[in-house]
């Protein structure tokens, strides 16, 4: 999952929503859903993935919708990937239609690896106007 994210967030992906289907569907475990904001950016999030998960040794099972780029759907087997224009995904409305199932928060490779990391402390510095202003570093 985390692969899957951070490969739609390097294409800026719009409303990451994770579903977990565990115990309640049988065809997967899990939904991601995001928004690309047209056509060639759902395009560019797909590939993303595709390119990533390559890269790690897996590959995706069926990709359907990728030629008209409103609802392109990746099977991962135990994922399903759907990646929609805004107004395909009002339409739709997956999250509605599974909403009794649990939500899990959309946490990518990148954000887990800086949730480890502590932030530097913040220092404050004088500029022109006399102000002191917060500066990281």
């Amino acid at each position: 999952m985390a692969l899957v994210l951070e490969a739609a967030e390097e294409k800026k992906a719009e409303n990451p929503v994770a579903i977990s289907l565990k115990g309640i569907a049988t065809f997967t475990d899990g939904f991601i859903i995001c928004s690309g904001a047209q056509r060639r950016q759902t395009q560019a999030i797909c590939d993303a993935i595709v390119e990533r998960l390559k890269a790690a040794g897996e590959r995706a099972g069926h990709i359907e919708g990728y030629e008209r780029g409103e609802w392109i759907l990746i099977d991962l087997y135990d994922l399903i990937v759907h990646v929609f224009i805004p107004e395909t995904r009002d339409f739709y409305s997956l999250e509605r239609l599974w909403g009794d199932a649990p939500h899990v928060e959309p946490v990518s490779a990148t954000a887990s690896s800086r949730a480890g990391r502590k932030e530097a402390p913040r220092r404050r510095r004088r500029v022109a106007s006399g102000r002191a202003v917060a500066r990281k570093g």
